[in-house]
């Protein structure tokens, strides 16, 4: 469902006035939103739609201006990621887990000849996956049981020595549409299995054997099946900081900020249908109060105060990125894991609370008041990794912190 020429949006989503994606975001969003129901039902990746980020340069949106980009800040990205997820969820994920992982390569890659490559081929439109996950550690992307292998070679520098190594992940997201998966593995065999570095992989050079299918109920065009992935490459497709230090400094904030902004576009589309339902009843009986009103009132309470702190996020983000001691405080990381575990909590409400407005025609496998695809979308939030075990971090966290706000 669409919004009319002479309706307005439900909430501000970007500045005013518009700002420099806005074009070419909607025009990714048409593309999106023609093909999601059959990216839902096939449970296959929105290749339309990536095509569609490439040509409008939305991939490389975030590639400093100094590399040849356009230098997008979180909070553009944040904007993007919300318009993609109100037109096709899995979409808007994808751009999500995308970027959290690009911002990784400047930041963090350092001068490797094999890192400014896959720095170049982003800048051009290549897609990247992750692979952090791993079987045998629990769901904990901190600990790896793969470990890099250095193949010795006579007479080569040390950063075109061959490594190679092999990683059985129970999830890799779109990994067929990658052109570029990051791996986290362990230094060397000899490492603990919390010293970890995040080596660059050319899908082209790597051979992907599936172990898995992803048959879920929501998010299903991410595609996330599992996979057993055996990698070879240079060592200086190595990258300069250890995991560690990339995940709180930058992979973490960022993808929850930006998984956070998806969610807020998922509930946003909801709501676009329950505002519609009510209008059609105040159209039915004009000059009374519609039953569902007071709801849809509420509902939009609630969906920018999701908003608001989405985009505080972000803002917040973009004032400190260039702060290492505030990303890797242990507030910080509070207030990160605290977006991602709220937002994927009122998610789930808000579309209920969308669906009871709208009624039957909103518990409707399928239609244009349908919130079906929404509300099983909305489910995979809080298990994208387990609130749970956030809750678990977060515990431990808040011993050794001093300010809580």
């Amino acid at each position: 469902m669409t919004l009319t020429d002479h309706e307005t949006p439900l909430l501000r989503t970007g500045p005013v006035p518009v700002d420099r994606f806005a074009e070419r975001t909607a025009a990714v969003a048409a593309v999106a939103a023609q093909h999601a129901d059959e990216v839902d039902r096939d449970a296959r990746p929105p290749r339309e739609a990536i095509a569609a980020m490439r040509e409008y340069g939305l991939l490389a949106a975030a590639v400093p201006t100094g590399l040849g980009g356009e230098g997008a800040s979180v909070s553009e990205l944040s904007v993007i990621a919300t318009e993609l997820g109100r037109a096709c969820a899995a979409t808007g994920m994808v751009f999500a887990m995308h970027q959290g992982q690009v911002m990784a390569l400047w930041r963090h890659g350092g001068d490797g000849a094999g890192v400014l490559a896959m720095t170049a081929a982003v800048r051009d439109g290549a897609l990247v996956a992750s692979s952090t996950t791993e079987k045998g550690v629990g769901g904990d992307a901190r600990r790896s049981t793969c470990a890099i292998e250095t193949l010795h070679t006579e007479h080569e520098p040390s950063s075109a020595a061959r490594i190679r190594l092999r990683k059985d992940a129970p999830v890799i997201s779109y990994a067929t549409e990658a052109d570029v998966v990051l791996v986290t593995a362990r230094r060397d065999p000899d490492a603990a299995a919390s010293d970890q570095r995040l080596v660059g992989c050319w899908t082209k050079d790597t051979v992907l054997s599936q172990t898995s299918t992803w048959d879920t109920m929501g998010l299903r065009g991410t595609c996330s099946n599992g996979w057993v992935l055996d990698a070879e490459t240079t060592a200086d497709a190595v990258f300069r900081d250890d995991y560690a230090t990339i995940s709180a400094q930058t992979v973490l904030p960022v993808s929850h900020v930006l998984w956070a902004s998806v969610w807020l576009g998922i509930a946003a589309s909801a709501a676009e249908r329950a505002r519609a339902a009510v209008r059609k009843q105040a159209r039915a009986n004009v000059g009374t109060t519609p039953p569902g009103a007071l709801r849809l009132a509420e509902l939009l309470v609630e969906l920018q105060f999701l908003a608001d702190g989405v985009r505080h996020a972000a803002e917040r983000f973009d004032s400190v990125a260039d702060d290492p001691d505030t990303l890797e405080s242990s507030a910080y990381a509070l207030a990160a894991n605290a977006l991602k575990i709220g937002a994927s909590e009122r998610v789930t409400d808000l579309v209920t609370k969308a669906l009871r407005i709208v009624g039957i025609a909103g518990y409707a496998a399928s239609g244009p008041m349908s919130i079906s695809r929404n509300l099983r979308d909305a489910h995979g939030a809080a298990v994208m990794v387990s609130n749970d075990r956030l809750l678990q971090n977060d515990a431990g966290l808040a011993l050794m912190t001093g300010a809580i706000l």
